[in-house]
């Protein structure tokens, strides 16, 4: 997916990385463009819609997260034998936690999807895979995934995390966002931590610097 239309938890990883990290990304990226481009299918498994997919039944379908995880390992050993305990383990983490609370069920709430533009850069950030959580008081809770393993998730990389899907996602209450990552079991929320009123000129510019070290490459 090219820079210019990328996922927010993609963007963030990219934004937050090690430079030697980052410039390995973008290259890998390019990789798989340019052979998108000639026909070749480069692409490897999407690691994250189905870990994401379970998380779900496990919520509001009773389904349990460690059977689901074995699954996956099991059909795809060399792949996700690593990573799906991680994600496992880092969610249940924070969802036993949460439970702790409330023995009421959950009820899923509405399926949101969107996207911000910055028109100065001809850039898309996509805000998709919004877990969205109705309580017993039919309250709503929204919960963003990022999945990264490396780096973690910066209270600075949330702040532009939040401030995105303020913007991506009127119709919610910001107070109801949260980021979860989920390797560490660790939310972000703007009720803890509040947002310092520049993230818009901070995020712009950091994407921006991304772009000229993607088009360098390119050149390169």
């Amino acid at each position: 997916m090219p820079l210019e239309r990328i996922h927010l938890h993609k963007i963030l990883k990219l934004l937050f990385s090690s430079a030697p990290q980052r410039r390995s990304l973008l290259l890998r990226d390019l990789r798989l463009e340019r052979a998108k481009e000639e026909g070749r299918e480069a692409n490897g498994p999407d690691f994250y819609t189905p870990f994401w997919s379970d998380v779900r039944a496990h919520i509001f379908g009773g389904n349990d997260l460690h059977e689901s995880t074995e699954g996956r390992i099991i059909a795809n050993p060399r792949s996700r034998k690593d990573l799906y305990p991680k994600l496992r383990d880092g969610f249940l983490r924070w969802w036993i936690e949460r439970r702790r609370w409330t023995n009421e069920p959950f009820r899923p709430g509405r399926h949101l999807k969107s996207s911000y533009t910055f028109a100065e850069l001809g850039a898309t950030v996509k805000v998709e895979g919004v877990l969205s959580v109705r309580d017993a008081r039919s309250a709503e809770h929204f919960i963003y995934p990022y999945f990264g393993s490396d780096p973690a998730l910066s209270d600075e990389a949330a702040k532009l995390g939040l401030w995105l899907l303020i913007q991506a996602l009127p119709e919610v209450l910001p107070t109801e966002i949260r980021i979860l990552d989920i390797i560490r079991g660790q939310t972000f929320s703007v009720d803890r931590l509040p947002l310092s009123g520049n993230e818009e000129a901070k995020f712009q510019e950091q994407y921006r610097k991304l772009i000229d070290e993607r088009n360098a490459l390119l050149a390169g």
